[in-house]
C-alpha cells in the first residue's frame, strides 16, 4: 500500500508512500513513522502546543539528505495553525519565519507523512496572539566528547539534579535520542536572557569542581573524554529535540523521558537507548515521565 486517504479527527489527509523504508537499516518504513507518533501524540502533543516548531525532514530516509525547515510548507492544510516570529540573527538574513505550531493529531499526523522525523522546539510558547513568551524551561543538554558516552553524562546529570534541586527545581530528565541526556526543569523568569545566564553559572560551577569530567566551554578540544554542559541552548533563537521525537540515527530511536532510578543505574549505552516500539510500551505502562511540575523561580 503506497499511498492511502484517512480522516483524523475530522480532517482529511492523503498519505503518501507508505512502503518507503526510512530506517534501511532496520526497515522502519514511513508507515511505521506515522504509526509511532500518532500512537504517542497523547503524551506527546502536551510537550508541542503552543511552541513554534522547527522540522528536520528525511523525504528519502535517514542515510539520505535531510533539511531543517522553519517555515511552514506552502502547501500545509488550511487548519494548520502557524505563527509569525521574528527571526534576528537568521543565518539566511530573514526577518521572521512562519512556524508550524503543532497541537492536535491531525498535524502530528500530517507532519509524519512529511517524514519530518525531528521535532524541534524552544523553551517558551507563543500567545494565543503569537507574541513570543518568556522561557517556561530551563534546559542542560549533556553532550558527551569520545570516549565519554551516555554513561557519563548520567553521573553529570545526577551532579545537575542536585544543583537544581537545592535551588528549588524539580528536574526532570530525558535521552536525547542520539549520544547525551538532556535535564529540564520548569521555572518562571521575568525576562528572556535569565534562563540563559542560570544554565551558564551551573555549568561553570560544575566544570570548576570536575575539570577531569566537565567542561562548559564549546571548543571541541577541550572535549575529549568529558561531559559538555550546553547552557546555550538556552538562547531563545534555539531550539532542542521535543520528548518522544524520533530521531535520524540508524535505528529508530526516540528522545524518551527516563527516570532518575534509571539514570543512576545506567553501566552500559545501551541502557538508555529506546527505540520507538520500547517508549510506546513504556507510556503504555507508565504514562508520561515527562513532567517538570510546578515553575519555580530561579535564584539570585
Amino acid at each position: 500500500m503506497a499511498d492511502a486517504v484517512v480522516s483524523v479527527q475530522g480532517r482529511r489527509l492523503k498519505l503518501t508512500n507508505l512502503d518507503k523504508v526510512l530506517y534501511p537499516e532496520v526497515g522502519f518504513t514511513k508507515a511505521e513513522v506515522i504509526d509511532y507518533y500518532t500512537r504517542i501524540a497523547p503524551v506527546l502533543l502536551p510537550h508541542l502546543a503552543g511552541r513554534p516548531m522547527t522540522l528536520r525532514r528525511y523525504p528519502n530516509g535517514v542515510e539520505g539528505k535531510s533539511f531543517f525547515e522553519k517555515n511552514a510548507p506552502s502547501h500545509a492544510p488550511e487548519w494548520v495553525r502557524t505563527v509569525r516570529v521574528g527571526t534576528p540573527g537568521s543565518s539566511r538574513g530573514a526577518e521572521y519565519a512562519d512556524f508550524v505550531v503543532v497541537e492536535d493529531l491531525a498535524t502530528v499526523v500530517w507532519l509524519a507523512n512529511l517524514a519530518a522525523l525531528e521535532l524541534h522546539v524552544p523553551q517558551w510558547r507563543v500567545g494565543a496572539r503569537g507574541g513570543r513568551g518568556v522561557p517556561d524551561l530551563v534546559v542542560f543538554d549533556l553532550d558527551p566528547g569520545p570516549p565519554a558516552s551516555v554513561v557519563e553524562c548520567c553521573r553529570v546529570a545526577c551532579r545537575v539534579r542536585e544543583v537544581l534541586v537545592a535551588d528549588g527545581l524539580s528536574p526532570v530528565v530525558k535521552t536525547s535520542g542520539s549520544k547525551g541526556l538532556q535535564v529540564y526543569a520548569a521555572v518562571s523568569v521575568s525576562s528572556p536572557e535569565r534562563t540563559s545566564e542560570y544554565a551558564k553559572g551551573v555549568a561553570r560551577r560544575l566544570a570548576a569542581e570536575s575539570p577531569e569530567e566537565v567542561v562548559w566551554r564549546m571548543a571541541k578540544a577541550q572535549r575529549t573524554g568529558k561531559v559538555l554542559i550546553d547552557w546555550s541552548q538556552n538562547n531563545p533563537a534555539k531550539t532542542t529535540v521535543a520528548p518522544y521525537s524520533l530521531r535520524a540515527r540508524s535505528r529508530p530511536s526516540v528522545s524518551a523521558p527516563v527516570t532518575w532510578e534509571e539514570v543512576e543505574s545506567c553501566r552500559v549505552v545501551e541502557d538508555l537507548v529506546f527505540l520507538a516500539d520500547e517508549v510506546r510500551e513504556r507510556v503504555a505502562e507508565v504514562g508520561d515521565l515527562f513532567v517538570p511540575g510546578r515553575p519555580s523561580s530561579l535564584p539570585g
